[in-house]
């Protein structure tokens, strides 16, 4: 018997969930300028998230895929991306939408079934939220294919859950990506649940980043409760993508602290003290932990962050719920270039109807 192949899995973890490292730290760790950007950003994701989750639950804003407890991840991917880096998120990458650029209020109308939301004012190639499970994987491999092509020095970065792996998209989307060699990178962000279905009962494989061995690509796991862990990964990565040595897949390891969204209630089928359990994980705390024990974070710091961030997100939600909704008649207006009749036709009768109802 001759061996053909080996592949090893490696895992990473910076800071432990006490804030203290677990080995030497790279230069960002001594920035404190740099964590506390990442900690001010992730507060600023909690904040909405729970702003949003108000808002759902008194009927202003449509069913809510909560980020709670993956804040790292998001965060990590989004501010080691530069603006040239295009963005394929999943419901949970708001934090990485944030740090892109989109705004607060156009996170409030997405999630309030305005597509005017997706129109973002400044990273006009970023691709909206997928909701869809895995159905962006292709896209980002597309996207990575025309950098390529044109030769231009950026990386597609696309997110996805544990539940994506399952997915046949999730496959097709890796082996493009690793035949023709792109600049992306695919993170996994493995929350141990889909909707129901706990990661165990999804797939036998060890990790999920050995999954992007079959197609060609190199992988790894990190700790996604650790900021700088996904940080540090997700910029070798990017460096490696956009100088033409091809794809990776990061595994990023978490937990799921809410529900699958707003329509879901987890504890049917989750044991609350194992929840509970996670939340001694929470990301927040262990930056937050690591500020305060290495860089001599006051507790006047920490409430200036809490205050400002609440500012700005009910700042955003009041301008949200004040933006009239659209005329009944948009949902015709941006299909097509030039209406077709059938259609043209089914919108004269809206509009009457709308004009007879008064």
């Amino acid at each position: 018997m001759t061996r053909v192949a080996t592949f090893e899995v490696h895992y990473t973890r910076l800071i432990d969930r006490d804030g203290r490292p677990t080995q030497p730290l790279p230069p960002l760790a001594e920035d404190r300028d740099a964590m506390v950007e990442m900690y001010r950003a992730m507060v600023l994701t909690r904040t909405f998230d729970t702003r949003a989750i108000a808002l759902q639950r008194t009927g202003r804003l449509g069913t809510y895929a909560s980020s709670l407890g993956q804040e790292a991840i998001a965060v990590g991917v989004g501010v080691a991306m530069t603006p040239a880096d295009v963005l394929l998120p999943y419901a949970r990458d708001h934090g990485a939408q944030l740090l892109r650029g989109v705004t607060l209020t156009e996170l409030f109308l997405f999630w309030g079934g305005d597509e005017r939301g997706s129109n973002f004012a400044t990273p006009r190639q970023d691709f909206p939220v997928t909701v869809p499970i895995a159905t962006h994987l292709p896209h980002a491999a597309g996207a990575a294919m025309a950098f390529k092509l044109r030769g231009e020095r950026r990386a597609a970065v696309c997110l996805c859950g544990d539940g994506a792996t399952s997915k046949g998209d999730f496959y097709e989307g890796l082996n493009l990506a690793g035949v023709w060699q792109v600049p992306a990178v695919f993170v996994v962000c493995n929350n141990a649940w889909a909707i129901s279905m706990p990661r165990a009962a999804q797939t036998a494989a060890e990790t999920l980043a050995q999954k992007a061995f079959a197609a060609g690509m190199s992988c790894e796991q990190v700790d996604g409760n650790d900021v700088v862990a996904v940080r540090i990964a997700m910029e070798a990565a990017l460096t490696r993508a956009r100088a033409g040595e091809g794809p990776h897949l990061i595994e990023a390891i978490t937990y799921r602290l809410a529900d699958h969204t707003t329509a879901d209630d987890a504890s049917r089928y989750r044991d609350d003290e194992v929840v509970g359990a996670h939340w001694e994980d929470d990301p927040i705390k262990r930056i937050k932990a690591y500020l305060v024990d290495q860089m001599d974070w006051s507790k006047e710091e920490e409430e200036a962050v809490i205050a400002a961030c609440s500012v700005e997100v009910e700042a955003a939600a009041e301008a949200y719920l004040a933006i009239p909704p659209q005329p009944v008649e948009a949902i015709f207006d941006f299909m097509y270039e030039t209406l077709p009749t059938d259609l043209a036709a089914q919108r004269d009768a809206l509009l009457k109807e709308v004009t007879r109802r008064g």
